[in-house]
Formats: structure tokens, sequence, C-alpha cells
């Protein structure tokens, strides 16, 4: 930075605030906005961590029997019960639309919009498709009584722990499928290329910004790989 601009900046830690959320490169080559976003990752890799420990010490402490995973979360095909039908297309649909997502930021540094912004659209409607899906998963579980303080199936934690973990990440797949409605709106708008500045910031945005969305995508995509692993398979 020239002597000018730090001429210009505010005195004492005002100054230095102004100068790192001016999304310069402060950390050897990595912008601030996917600094940031790293460091939010990892504080939301605790909460997640948390809560599945919680959810192991629940399980392996409680007397009572705990419910039948393969059992509860089956899917009548005709008149045959197929266990997990349900739960193995939402993780495919949620790891597919990892793989836009990336091809998506790898055509967004190539500078193809149209194809970015088709692919981020695409991982949008594969988000929205999952939560779709988990709100039926919900329905279905309701309507057969189960809730957080009740469950008819064996131990009664189970619902609180159930309806608590895919509850905070659903609603971490909501919040990001909107995101990438309004991303894709503006990959196709070229706001990206003209470098326009959002509804929320004065600062110039480009396609550094969808790799910094991404990471959020893949992050949400890998916490549900475990969810599924530790809640649904054990």
């Amino acid at each position: 930075m020239s002597d000018n601009t730090l001429n210009n900046l505010p005195d004492g830690f005002k100054g230095m605030s102004h100068d790192m959320s001016s999304d310069q490169t402060a950390f050897k080559g990595v912008q601030w906005g996917k600094v940031m976003m790293w460091i939010f990752l990892l504080s939301d890799t605790f909460i997640f961590s948390c809560f599945l420990i919680s959810y192991m010490k629940g399980r392996a402490s409680t007397v009572v029997d705990w419910p039948n995973t393969s059992q509860v979360f089956s899917l009548h095909v005709g008149d045959v019960p197929v266990p997990l039908l349900l739960i193995a297309i939402m993780t495919f649909v949620l790891i597919t639309s990892s793989g836009t997502m990336a091809l998506a930021v790898k055509f967004g540094y190539e500078k193809n919009r149209k194809m970015c912004a088709w692919l981020i659209l695409a991982t949008a409607i594969g988000g929205l498709t999952f939560v779709g899906m988990q709100a039926f998963e919900w329905s279905k579980l309701i309507h057969e009584g189960v809730r957080p303080w009740e469950n008819p199936f064996g131990a009664k934690q189970f619902g609180s722990f159930f309806f608590m973990i895919t509850g905070f990440h659903g609603t971490h797949v909501s919040i990001g499928v909107i995101f990438l409605f309004i991303f894709a709106r503006k990959t196709f708008r070229g706001d990206f290329d003209t470098g326009k500045r959002g509804y929320f910031t004065t600062m110039k945005s480009n396609y550094v910004a969808i790799e910094i969305l991404g990471l959020y995508w893949h992050f949400v995509d890998l916490v549900w790989v475990f969810i599924f692993a530790f809640f649904y398979l054990w």
C-alpha cells in the first residue's frame, strides 16, 4: 500500500480495521474475504462437532433401546420397505451439487460466465431439492409421532437429537441456497465481470466471491457426510 493511502487511514485501531476490511491481500496472497470464510467454517466445525459428540454420548449412555434407523427412515416401494432410500437420494443430490459448485468456480475463473451461472443455478436447485426431501422426512416422522420430547420407536432422546442436528444443518443448506440463487442472478447479469457492487456492501466483487461461496457449500456437504455416517448408518 502506498504512503498516500496509509496517510488517509484513520488513526489507531480504526485504521487497522479499515485497512483489513477493504479486502486487501493480507495473508500471503489469500484475500481477506476468503480468510474470514475459513475462520467462520472453523467455528462452525466446533459447533457441529459438539452436536455429534453429544449425540454419541447420549446414545451410548441411554438404557433404553435406540431406534433402528434402517426401519425408522425406510420408504415403501410398493409393499416392500427399502431402508434409508430417501437418505441415500438426499446424500447423492447434495454430493452431486458439490461437484457442480466446483465446476462453477472453475468456469468462473475462466470467465465463462454463462456456464458458471448455469452451474451455480444447478447447485441451487440441488440444494433446494435436498431441503424439500428433508422437509418430507421431518413431516413423515412427525406424522408417526416423533417429537423432540417423545419417540414411539425407542429412546426419547432420539427425537431431540434428530431435529436439532438435521435442523441446524438444514438451516445452513437453506441459507446457502438463497445465496446461490442470488449469485446465479448476479453471474447471469455479468456483475462479476464489471465489478458491480453488491446490495449490502460498497466493495466491488469478482469471481473470487463464487469461490468463497463454494467453500461454504463444500463445508455443508462435508458435514452431511458425517451426519449421514453417525446418525443414519450407526
